[in-house]
């Protein structure tokens, strides 16, 4: 049974990341795009009769700037939790190579405790209240870019609060095993 749900995690996880995949993809479409309006210097892209949700008006130059900020905000924030979950984050590996499991296990929570934790604790909050702000006032771009910013600006508490469920669970495990040793 526990081979199964492995599996079936396996393959949600595999999903998920090549659907952040595809987004490096989407953002690098629109880089191009953008470079090639630009050069030609074709702005709008594309107008629209009726507002269009997040675009409002118009495809211009700077909705791809901001779309591009935006796809990048999202590929940098949301996975951030599974990456830390899988051991594929940056360390100074050099140092910590150097240690044996134990003393690797006891960094990896000291730095959950001193660093990542007090940081989640105070960033969380203010995201949101980032988001509501943006939220309420309806706010868009003041340059022509995007609309219903505070759909972006969602992903940083949701960002967020993924990578703290995901340090608690990782210091959870990271206790237990020190414990155990």
């Amino acid at each position: 049974m526990a081979d199964k749900s492995q599996t079936r995690i396996g393959r949600a996880e595999r999903a998920l990341l090549n659907s952040f995949a595809v987004l490096v993809i989407a953002l690098m479409l629109c880089i191009a795009l953008q470079v090639f309006a630009n050069f030609f210097d074709i702005n709008p892209l594309l107008s629209f009769e009726n507002r269009v949700f997040w675009f409002g008006a118009a495809v211009s130059l700077n909705s791809l700037l901001d779309l591009q900020w935006h796809i990048l905000a999202v590929i940098a924030l949301l996975p951030a939790g599974l990456v830390l979950l899988r051991d594929r984050h940056v360390r100074v590996d050099f140092l910590y190579d150097r240690y044996p499991l134990r003393g690797r296990s006891a960094l990896d929570l000291a730095g959950n405790l001193i660093f990542a934790a007090p940081f989640l604790v105070m960033a969380i909050p203010g995201s949101v209240r980032f988001w509501e702000r943006a939220w309420r006032s309806d706010e868009g771009s003041a340059s022509g870019g995007l609309n219903d910013l505070w759909l972006i600006k969602l992903v940083l508490p949701l960002g967020l609060s993924l990578l703290a469920v995901a340090v608690l669970w990782e210091s959870v495990r990271l206790i237990r095993g020190l414990l155990r040793r």
